[in-house]
């Protein structure tokens, strides 16, 4: 077999994966469960965003890390969700006068910041047709303690982002002023490339730890690829969209609210059909090395 004739072979079944998935994300009710995470993602975003400030905060000074969010933020929803955003976060406190209150306000920090994965959980498990346990206790808590530890996960993978791109900054002023604009453009695409890796990371752990079965990493890597390609194209779209349609001036005060859920949302559907491109991938490699 030619070369030729391989590429063309491994494009045809590419596409084949990518149709069977999208037909089984179409049959999954994507738009009901993308919605039902949208809702959970407004209420646990305060305390979600408290816990993986302080995570990184521990290790990195947190003000310049709120800042980077915010603005980062800003750039996909807007100024006014980026202040409405801020402000939630700066209202999200406990006391710490007493021992009791201060367990309680971080046990309610927990399971706020948690809700919206634990939600995807449950999508997730539907998707990979996991039945449920006789133990309903036992399960909830087992999916919390999971959220919460993909919570350190993203704070993690932050922590790393932030420290290579301040590197790669720096080392890009100091590149452009003694090696030239060359160079300087290495760095950027590096940069770039980097971000894609990282955001690809994210994806293949959230496909491998969130599932409540087994599942191998040669399996959730191809759909952390897929999931972060799409999801940067459709980072730059929304962009675009909530930049010019504005679609939260219609809604007043609550106008910040819509566009978080309208975010949530799509990026929601991208992750959906990410999770069913690893699971078909999943099954025909299974089946691929059976016939072998």
């Amino acid at each position: 077999m030619s070369f030729y004739q391989k590429v063309r072979k491994q494009v045809i079944r590419l596409g084949r994966t990518f149709k069977e998935a999208f037909l089984n994300w179409m049959d999954d009710s994507p738009f009901r469960w993308s919605a039902i995470v949208a809702y959970y993602a407004i209420l646990s975003l305060p305390a979600l965003m408290i816990l993986i400030l302080n995570t990184v905060g521990f290790f990195w000074k947190r003000s310049n890390i709120e800042e980077e969010v915010i603005s980062e933020i800003s750039g996909i929803m807007g100024d006014d969700t980026a202040k409405s955003i801020e402000t939630m976060i700066d209202q999200v406190s406990y006391s710490q006068d007493n021992t009791l209150l201060t367990i309680l306000g971080i046990a309610t920090l927990i399971y706020g910041a948690t809700g919206v994965f634990y939600h995807v959980q449950i999508s997730f498990d539907k998707i990979w047709e996991v039945e449920e346990s006789g133990n309903v206790v036992r399960e909830v808590l087992i999916h919390r303690a999971k959220s919460f530890a993909f919570i350190l996960i993203i704070g993690f993978l932050l922590l790393i982002s932030f420290i290579l791109t301040t590197l790669i900054t720096t080392l890009s002023e100091y590149i452009q002023r003694f090696l030239g604009d060359f160079w300087y453009s290495l760095m950027y695409y590096f940069d770039l490339l980097f971000s894609f890796f990282m955001i690809t990371l994210l994806f293949a752990a959230m496909f491998k730890f969130l599932p409540s079965r087994r599942i191998p990493w040669r399996s959730v890597w191809a759909g952390g690829i897929c999931t972060a390609f799409l999801f940067l194209i459709g980072k730059f779209l929304l962009g675009l969209y909530f930049g010019k349609a504005e679609p939260g001036s219609t809604y007043g005060a609550a106008g910040s609210i819509v566009v978080i859920m309208l975010w949530v949302s799509y990026s929601s559907l991208i992750i959906f059909y990410g999770a069913h491109f690893t699971r078909v991938t999943n099954i025909k490699g299974n089946e691929n090395r059976e016939d072998s």
